[in-house]
């Protein structure tokens, strides 16, 4: 067994973790309730930034839990700036294609995955290696979408192999991170509840000697800057059926995180372990109602 590399899989796990902040998890207020509370902070965010909005009727920005989740972090108006110039600049190309992409997946009443897929950018090349067999967004039993990634099951070199460069897979998970924040924020408003994205990460059939490290990078990179783009958005972090030795070294060090960290990482043998496809905790699936008596526990 690579020690070292068990180490560093170990501590990249829980970068991932300590970089996802979860303080708007759980709250229970309903949202037209914090839309009341925070109506003059978030008039304030409108003010401050609509010159480099430009129109407040488009998406998202004519919904607003988007500046509501800036006042429930207490995040200012120099952070969404911040996020405002990334929308606009470099991740302008991303956002739009989430946008439209989004109109076309929902255009019948009911959800169609496809547009979703065939929209991500170099969905032509990235598509090949990730599938809803190894990357699948569901919601709880409470509403929250979760976002499920088997990273093991993915051929992390092939598809590395095929990128130009590691900026490509970024972009791809900032746009799945892109549309899953705007199904959150339109169904804040739909439930009266802040919803929030739960990461599941399913480890089974992870390698502890190989694979591609550029890909746990893209990953990390994608996260870390997801943190900054979303407030109040992530719920908590699974980390699920790790490696025997990966376990142990949990059991090792996790008394020794501050407590902030360990309410945002869940770690857990047993939930998605006998689940073979991942569509089959989808609406419908035969594996649903185990996988969310799992979750509810986990989470609620």
């Amino acid at each position: 067994m690579d020690i070292p590399r068990t180490i560093v899989l170990f501590t990249y796990f829980v970068a991932i973790g300590r970089a996802t902040l979860v303080g708007a998890f759980g709250i229970k207020e309903p949202v037209s309730a914090l839309l009341t509370k925070h109506v003059s902070g978030i008039a304030r965010l409108k003010e401050e930034t609509q010159t480099v909005v430009g129109s407040i009727d488009s998406v998202p920005y004519n919904n607003d839990v988007f500046y509501l989740r800036y006042c429930v972090e207490d995040k200012g108006i120099d952070d969404l700036k911040a996020t405002l110039a990334w929308r606009q600049g470099e991740g302008k190309s991303i956002c739009d294609a989430a946008v439209a992409a989004l109109a076309k997946a929902t255009e019948n009443g009911k959800w169609n995955n496809d547009p979703v897929r065939n929209a991500a950018p170099n969905a032509n090349k990235i598509n090949q290696y990730i599938t809803p067999s190894t990357t699948l967004t569901t919601t709880s039993s409470q509403g929250d979408l979760v976002y499920c990634i088997r990273a093991g099951l993915i051929d992390d070199k092939a598809l590395m192999a095929s990128l130009g460069s590691v900026e490509e897979l970024v972009d791809f998970f900032l746009y799945c991170k892109e549309v899953n924040a705007l199904v959150a924020n339109d169904r804040s408003l739909d439930q009266d509840r802040l919803v929030s994205v739960i990461t599941v990460n399913d480890l089974n059939g992870l390698k502890l000697i190989g694979g591609d490290a550029t890909f746990r990078q893209a990953l990390s990179a994608a996260s870390k800057k997801a943190n900054t783009l979303y407030p109040a958005l992530a719920g908590p972090t699974l980390l699920l059926n790790l490696p025997m030795l990966l376990s142990a070294l949990v059991k090792l060090f996790t008394p020794l995180f501050p407590p902030e960290v360990n309410a945002r990482l869940k770690f857990e043998r047993g939930p998605l372990k006998d689940v073979t496809e991942l569509l089959d905790i989808s609406h419908g699936g035969k594996d649903r109602e185990s996988f969310l008596k799992d979750l509810d526990a986990l989470c609620y």
